[in-house]
């Protein structure tokens, strides 16, 4: 059966099944593709013998990574492919073999030959600050952070000036589509107040439930 019907092709999974299993959109799939940033297993750009693009459940693996990567944690095209690029020079389906880690708008990874958490584009050396010293500071400035004014809590507000007038939280600067990006994404109530302390679950309810008026 061909692509277009959702079906596997020949053991390989056809456009519409790797953007569902991998949360990569069509668009994304099809960009990176004529672009050769990433280049599925059976590409009839540059096989012939196949009518349709077809990939491969390594495929699979790394698109999922980089869709996070890139969706998720908005990592730039521009780093992206300098981390491919890295990530090539020590075999192919890298993205899928080397564990990732995000730092700011940077991907770090354990280079297994310095025994080294580095950037994988520069190689640099990444700090780590030992979680014990810092938790306590952290917590006490989380716990600043919660306090609001309690009529604030539940609210939405839009005012002129402030964030162009977008819909936030009242009584913080947090957007109502941030926190709806999280809720679309999976994440949990706890999850998200762990993202953004000053927010309490009501203001989670109250976006769940907001509709912007035409």
């Amino acid at each position: 059966m061909d692509s277009e019907s959702g079906s596997v092709i020949a053991g390989g999974f056809s456009e519409t099944q790797a953007a569902a299993l991998t949360g990569v959109s069509l668009r994304q799939l099809r960009l990176w593709a004529r672009s050769d940033f990433y280049s599925p297993a059976i590409n009839p750009l540059r096989n012939r013998a196949f009518p349709a693009i077809l990939y491969d459940f390594r495929d699979l693996v790394c698109l999922k990574v980089i869709g996070q990567l890139r969706n998720r944690h908005r990592i730039s095209m521009t780093e992206l492919r300098r981390v491919r690029d890295r990530l090539s020079e020590s075999g192919p389906h890298l993205w899928a073999t080397t564990t990732l880690y995000v730092l700011g708008r940077k991907v770090v990874f354990d280079n297994p030959q310095t025994g080294r958490r580095e950037e994988v584009t520069s190689r640099q050396q990444v700090l780590e600050i030992p979680l014990r010293l810092v938790s306590g500071e952290l917590e006490t400035a989380a716990h600043a952070m919660r306090q609001r004014d309690p009529a604030t809590i539940g609210q939405i507000a839009r005012k002129r000036g402030v964030l162009n007038a977008r819909p936030v939280i009242s009584g913080t600067r947090i957007l109502v589509d941030t926190v709806r990006a999280y809720t679309e994404d999976g994440y949990s109530q706890d999850e998200i107040i762990r993202e953004f302390p000053s927010l309490h679950p009501k203001d989670i309810s109250a976006v769940r439930h907001y509709k912007e008026s035409a």
